[in-house]
């Protein structure tokens, strides 16, 4: 039985399991896709998301950083 039987030529979801929706972007804070490309995406086409991912690191920034925690304890 050959090994590339069970492979695909489809774009893995980009989900790192932080899975919270930003309350003001209402964008995933760990992989940046809106709700609705998150519930859609097993059904997306190839260029679809593609075109999604392509996206993602753009809409990195637009999440603010966090200003408390131990990050920011460390900082002063």
């Amino acid at each position: 039985m050959k090994d590339d039987v069970w492979q695909r030529d489809e774009i893995q979801s980009p989900c790192v399991k932080l899975c919270t929706i930003h309350p003001a972007e209402r964008i995933c804070v760990g992989c940046f896709r809106t709700i609705d490309e998150i519930t859609q995406w097993s059904r997306l086409t190839h260029e679809a998301r593609a075109a999604v991912m392509a996206d993602l690191p753009l809409r990195a920034p637009r999440l603010a950083k966090r200003r408390g925690g131990r990050m920011a304890r460390l900082e002063r």
